[in-house]
């Protein structure tokens, strides 16, 4: 076959029945809340980015054993294609299954990785409307959690994954949020936290003396009310411009990131500053602890906290630096779509209503 005919081919069957929502309209449906969970519910579990490995997928079932669920996957579950778990219809297919499944109380997803956003046109988002569940995950899954809330409304979680640690702290606030809703909860570091989890900031001052911290850090100070949204900073900027991107107006942003550099931490944001329904219209940002995303070489770039000081402080609403969410070992759970209240001076994030019936 001939290397243009073979692209040609290629392309074709790669988007065959591949149907995208309209980019027309920036607000979700109606706001849809999935049922708590509870002791003996069945968990389903999937893999909607990288693939899984059988240790892997034994250490997420012990997981969710000692959380009190019984598991339940599909014959996808350790299938490997590249770097995903399988093509992103076998993905897609197991996520529209687990949704129609009527012993499955929630989804969580297994690992993250890359591959969410892959397989967003291929789900069945009114079969998911009709039947609500929580689904958690981070990374990633910041994806799925977008698509699924901008086209159906509902809740999803930000939170632990399969194959994540459920220290004390990450499972506190998993059972607090999933199991034993109330109307208001507010966000608590653990005390004892050891180095190895600390990420602080550093700041060159005029004089050139560093300031550092492992606590909450006030950006900048007030208090502001709105709809919890975020995640994953590097998948929440490839998001937009998408039929499954969410706009920040109102909203109190939460981010996160690992791995990437000051410089990528810079283009990011501005990405979402340069858009006036992005960050500039946002009631209130919530940052996590940005593991790894210091710079090497001090002499030749910012610090992480020169980035999120410039280019976040000065907006005029509330900003704090340092919950413990996302790419650490303690990830509290955190709801997609539901109130909440950022005071940021008192550092201190409050759930204003429960994201589960």
């Amino acid at each position: 076959m001939h290397r243009r005919q073979f692209f040609r081919n290629a392309t074709a069957a790669s988007f065959s029945g591949l149907l995208l929502p309209s980019l027309k309209g920036t607000a979700p449906p109606n706001l849809v809340k999935p049922a708590k969970l509870k002791t003996g519910d069945t968990i389903g579990l999937i893999t909607p980015s990288r693939y899984l490995t059988e240790e892997k997928l034994r250490a997420s079932v012990e997981n969710l054993a000692k959380l009190g669920f019984r598991v339940k996957y599909t014959e996808n579950m350790l299938v490997k294609k590249g770097y995903l778990g399988g093509t992103d219809q076998q993905r897609a297919t197991d996520i529209n299954r687990m949704f129609a499944d009527e012993k499955v109380a929630g989804i969580m997803c297994a690992t993250g990785g890359y591959g969410t956003t892959r397989l967003l046109p291929y789900l069945d988002y009114d079969l998911i409307r009709n039947n609500p569940k929580v689904l958690i995950g981070f990374s990633d899954i910041t994806g799925l959690l977008y698509g699924l809330h901008r086209q159906t409304g509902l809740v999803c979680f930000h939170g632990p994954m399969g194959t994540s640690d459920f220290n004390e702290y990450t499972t506190q606030y998993f059972q607090q949020i999933l199991m034993e809703p109330s109307n208001s909860l507010t966000y608590q570091n653990p005390e004892n936290i050891s180095e190895e989890e600390l990420v602080p900031l550093y700041l060159q001052d005029e004089e050139d003396t560093t300031i550092s911290t492992a606590e909450l850090i006030t950006l900048a100070p007030g208090v502001a009310e709105g709809t919890l949204v975020g995640g994953n900073l590097t998948l929440v900027s490839s998001m937009c411009g998408t039929p499954y991107d969410i706009d920040m107006r109102d909203k109190i942003v939460f981010l996160e990131d690992v791995g990437e550099a000051p410089y990528r931490i810079d283009r990011m944001l501005t990405q979402l500053l340069l858009d006036p329904e992005k960050l500039p219209a946002a009631k209130g940002i919530v940052l996590g602890l940005f593991t790894d995303c210091e710079t090497d070489d001090e002499d030749k770039s910012f610090s992480l906290a020169h980035v999120l000081y410039d280019r976040l402080a000065s907006l005029g609403i509330p900003v704090l630096y340092g919950l413990m969410f996302g790419h650490i070992k303690r990830n509290a759970t955190i709801p997609f779509g539901t109130q909440a209240r950022l005071d940021a001076g008192g550092k201190a994030l409050s759930l204003l209503e429960s994201a589960v019936v």
